[in-house]
């Protein structure tokens, strides 16, 4: 398994059929590529999801990734937004996996970060840092806010900035981290939800409504359909 394919297992949301193959992470967290620090660091993640309870993982993964946007694992969501231009990004970015016999499973977005790794596992490493030095920036960020709320998930982050820049400064995105509102408390999730429910017109949700599965909680999946 590729050092980004296994990022990309392990930033995806924790379905219980990982700890069926907790072996086959731990011997990929042993990356020879890495430097030792960091594989320490990344065989003690590892290890320590494998000896959580699925069920804690799991809403650990959600708390971290499902709370607001600022950790947002959609990578568009951080470069356009709501805006218009992401429409054609996604379907930039699926035509460039479709390229190289790639297709996306039902439902995916294509800017998923995971679903995103895994297919940049199978690209020759030149081509695959040269796509993370694009979303770097992003990466970087993630990786400065995870460490500000103290998530384990920040080595990860961490791992991939490095792997996009050869470089480990995060001092001026940690400054910025720190000095950001948080967006996932209760008070700032409960006043968002205030906001949806005043719309009107064909945007109007009904009386039944739920609130809505967040693309990022549904796992990757990506196959290669060409030889």
């Amino acid at each position: 398994m590729s050092l980004l394919k296994l990022v990309g297992v392990l930033l995806d949301y924790p379905q219980d059929e990982l700890w069926r193959h907790g072996g086959e992470l731990l011997s990929a967290a042993e990356d020879p590529d890495l430097p030792a620090p960091r594989r320490a660091e990344l065989a003690c993640f590892v290890r320590d999801l494998l000896a959580a309870d699925p069920l804690d993982a799991q809403n650990r993964w959600l708390s971290t990734f499902d709370r607001g946007r600022s950790m947002s694992l959609l990578l568009f969501e951080h470069i356009h937004g709501e805006s218009r231009d992401r429409g054609q990004a996604m379907v930039d970015l699926i035509e460039a996996y479709r390229k190289n016999g790639f297709e996306l499973a039902a439902r995916e977005l294509p800017d998923y970060l995971p679903l995103l790794l895994e297919y940049l596992g199978h690209r020759p490493q030149e081509e695959a840092r040269d796509w993370l030095r694009h979303v770097s920036h992003i990466v970087g960020l993630l990786a400065a806010r995870a460490a500000e709320r103290a998530s384990p998930y920040a080595v990860l982050f961490e791992i991939l900035f490095e792997y996009a820049d050869g470089r480990s400064d995060l001092g001026p995105l940690r400054r910025r981290a720190s000095e950001e509102p948080r967006d996932d408390t209760p008070e700032v999730m409960d006043r968002v939800w205030e906001e949806e429910a005043v719309r009107f017109g064909t945007e109007a949700p009904n009386d039944n409504r739920h609130p809505p599965a967040c693309p990022s909680a549904r796992p990757a999946a990506i196959r290669k359909v060409l030889p």
